[in-house]
């Protein structure tokens, strides 16, 4: 019976990693193609438009879009599989061997936990090297003064040298920082008295200074004078310049803990980056928690009706878990609730209501 039941275990497994792999691919070409028909709406009116480089925009941001959906692709997969097994009548056989829901659960839990442990670990990582490369392509084919870059600004940035007191303002960003767009700066001198404000076209951070490109210079009582160069010194290391600019999902997960140590070395604010740390450490069990949820209404035989009930509210529990873990994600971000409960309050309610609706189903 024991080789039986490690026989049965094996082929579970294989059958849910399958499923989930082709619905994850399916959505991951599906989002390629719907990004790629948007770039090419977008560049429809640049001249000498490069396929290729529009392919290759596309392609290399699309797996941080699909990260995001990897929970809903463990979910559905894990239905599709029970399902297709329950129509096959391959549970009854399993049943009829001696094996009861945990046992043949236990595989799908397994390779969920693994698959989230890779994604993690280097999922992610590549995602981030991936999506950091598709901003300069997007630069690249939209120009750099077309906000195409990293998105969610304004971005504000504070600095103080010798000479006084700058702040600094980018509509976007590129590198993590390193490199702006849309760039405006006040400064001010010591006893801290307006001096000048530049505005340019980009900025990029050099050893010891900001280079700004196609700036303009506004001082009081005198006329703008238009510079192609312009330098102006700061205190700011590449490192600080990240952690105030880089948005914490585009930091790889091996690299989060360098930006909360920064952050917290700074006195700046990291609850973003330590949020994004426990999500990624929280990932696999979050997926073994969507086995539980899709193991709860995909498990029930075809012959006793019902199935389009328990798939509909399948999908339902999955939408009300997305739901609760973006509302603990603002409440963190507002410093209403710590990240390490933020991110494991979603994976705890999502695998105790599937691991209980399963208890009563099978043992109540």
């Amino acid at each position: 019976m024991s080789v039986v039941g490690g026989t049965l275990a094996r082929y579970f497994g294989l059958r849910f990693l399958n499923t989930v792999l082709m619905v994850f691919f399916g959505i991951l070409l599906l989002v390629a193609l719907l990004d790629y028909i948007e770039l090419m709406r977008r560049a429809s009116d640049i001249p000498n438009v490069s396929a290729l480089l529009v392919a290759k925009t596309s392609l290399f941001r699309v797996p941080q879009v699909a990260e995001r959906i990897m929970p809903f692709c463990i979910l559905i997969g894990a239905m599709s599989c029970y399902l297709n097994l329950s129509r096959r009548l391959e549970l009854v056989v399993a049943r009829a061997a001696g094996m009861s829901a945990w046992q043949f659960v236990a595989p799908a839990l397994i390779v969920a936990f693994l698959f989230g442990v890779v994604a993690t670990t280097i999922y992610n990582p590549v995602a981030a090297v991936l999506q950091e490369r598709s901003k300069r392509f997007e630069a690249e084919l939209f120009g750099q003064n077309t906000g195409s870059a990293q998105g969610g600004g304004p971005f504000w940035l504070s600095q103080r040298t010798d000479s006084g007191q700058a702040i600094i303002n980018a509509k976007s960003s590129r590198d993590q920082g390193v490199s702006l767009f849309g760039v405006t700066v006040f400064t001010f001198d010591p006893s801290g008295h307006f001096r000048q404000r530049i505005e340019a076209r980009s900025a990029v951070l050099e050893p010891g200074v900001w280079h700004l490109f196609n700036a303009r210079v506004y001082e009081l009582q005198t006329l703008p004078v238009d510079l192609a160069d312009f330098r102006f010194k700061t205190s700011l290391t590449p490192e600080q310049v990240r952690e105030s600019f880089a948005t914490p999902e585009t930091v790889p997960f091996w690299e989060l803990p360098l930006y909360i140590q920064i952050a917290d070395h700074a006195g700046l604010v990291a609850a973003g980056y330590r949020l994004q740390f426990q999500k990624l450490l929280a990932r696999p069990f979050f997926l073994a928690a969507m086995v539980f949820l899709a193991a709860a209404v995909s498990l029930r035989f075809f012959r006793f009706g019902g199935i389009q009930k328990m798939v509909l509210s399948g999908v339902a529990a999955g939408f009300l878990l997305y739901i609760l873990q973006k509302v603990t994600e603002d409440l963190s971000k507002a410093d209403l609730m710590h990240p390490v409960a933020a991110a494991w309050l979603p994976v705890l309610v999502g695998g105790l209501t599937g691991f209980v609706a399963l208890l009563y189903q099978e043992d109540g």
